[in-house]
């Protein structure tokens, strides 16, 4: 693992869309796998300002999200497609065609689940995957007991994932109790991972990750099996990391 520590949120959104950009403009037909979250919304910003001012193209990428809500239709302001077109895709000179993300509002989510696992791999894989890391360890919707070997599949949304991201809602009430995610397997088959973190809620987290154990009880831990992982994590993230 390739840690860069900065100093706040701020200069990680920037270092990470450096990142980003740098390996866009290498491979402008590249795969690119995206996270949601307030986590990577400051890059989506930098990756957006960037286009506007330095032309950066997005014309031959393609993306795949990690998750969905199952039962958000994708214009519900808190899908996490109206998420990346509000964020990301309304922006940029993307084909909206070649960005995909599990559709949470189909009639057999399993199907679903089947048929996104082969898009990617119809795709060639994933080149670049961005995640970010729940309190708990969680990567994409995968909770603490995911199994490792897991494919793209529906999962049920611990209390603590639910109240995370409650506030994205009216109500707690209103978040999913279910998600279809791509699975710890799929993940780990990106060729290269980038892993963001901040801000003191993720302490913990980024403490039991770079411990080096691992374990299904803490799903991130099986970064540390990947041959290429770089981690953004700004003071507050890392401090109680050695």
């Amino acid at each position: 693992m390739k840690i860069i520590k900065v100093k706040n949120y701020e200069e990680l959104s920037k270092e990470a869309a450096v990142f980003a950009i740098e390996k866009i403009r290498k491979s402008p037909n590249m795969k690119l796998g995206l996270a949601t979250g307030g986590t990577p919304e400051g890059m989506y910003e930098e990756l957006i300002k960037d286009h506007q001012e330095n032309h950066t193209s997005y014309g031959d990428i393609t993306t795949f999200n990690l998750d969905e809500y199952i039962g958000l239709d994708g214009k519900h302001e808190s899908s996490y497609r109206y998420f990346m077109n509000h964020h990301l895709f309304n922006h940029i000179d993307i084909d909206k065609a070649k960005t995909h993300i599990p559709n949470g509002n189909v009639k057999d989510s399993t199907v679903e689940c089947t048929q996104y696992e082969q898009l990617i791999k119809e795709n060639g894989g994933i080149d670049l995957q961005l995640l970010g890391i729940g309190a708990n360890g969680h990567i994409g919707f995968n909770e603490p007991g995911s199994s490792f070997q897991s494919r793209t599949h529906i999962v049920e949304l611990t209390a603590t994932t639910r109240n995370a991201n409650a506030r994205f809602f009216e109500k707690l009430e209103d978040v999913p109790t279910h998600a279809i995610t791509m699975g710890i397997s799929t993940i780990m088959e990106a060729k290269e991972i980038l892993l963001l973190a901040s801000g003191e809620g993720k302490q913990e987290a980024m403490r039991q990750l770079l411990s080096g154990e691992v374990s299904e009880d803490f799903p991130a831990s099986i970064l540390n099996n990947h041959p290429n992982v770089t981690i953004i994590a700004d003071e507050a993230a890392l401090a109680k990391t050695k």
